[in-house]
């Protein structure tokens, strides 16, 4: 047991010898004069900072510059004509107030007056005869079969013309 003490003794003893106080502190003495003979209350400014200027970014409305370019092919692009034009003096039926999407055909009727198309749509079924106009685009009934009525519209071209585009609603049957 004492040789147990004395061997932890030991240890102790060599540990504590590394923490001498006869060491050299001439680099931290030079430190402290250095700082010391600096002149008192003389704090370096603070930099001159630049003022935030803010940026608008004012393409967010354009084509994104990561998707390829959208390829127009104006000598393909169908051509308007003067002489087609909507008729501009006629009074606008019931159903020209609605989108032409909005309408589904729903079956026929016919009767000794001639065939009707039933169309569902601007809230309710209504019946439409070949003449008739559907759709905000002046869209003129040429055509009633069993499984579709057909449409012509008649739209800008954007040049200042105006084309006919064929158009089908056809029939939806219930499921």
């Amino acid at each position: 047991m004492k040789a147990l003490q004395l061997g932890l003794f030991g240890l102790i003893v060599f540990s504590l010898s590394g923490c001498g106080v006869g060491g050299d502190f001439s680099d931290l003495q030079s430190y402290m004069d250095e700082v010391r003979a600096r002149p008192k209350g003389s704090i370096e400014p603070l930099p001159k900072f630049q003022p935030y200027e803010a940026f608008t970014y004012s393409a967010s409305m354009l084509r994104s510059p990561f998707q390829p370019p959208v390829k127009i092919d104006l000598v393909s692009r169908p051509k308007g004509s003067k002489e087609i034009k909507p008729d501009e003096t006629r009074v606008k039926q019931f159903l020209e107030g609605f989108n032409i999407e909005t309408f589904e055909m729903v079956g026929t009727l016919a009767n000794k007056d001639g065939k009707f198309a039933l169309v569902s749509g601007a809230g309710g079924v209504h019946r439409v005869k070949l003449g008739d106009y559907l759709g905000r685009n002046n869209g003129r009934i040429v055509a009633i079969d069993e499984a579709k009525v057909d449409v012509v519209e008649i739209v800008p071209d954007g040049e200042g013309g105006w084309l006919e585009r064929p158009r089908s609603l056809s029939l939806k049957e219930r499921s």
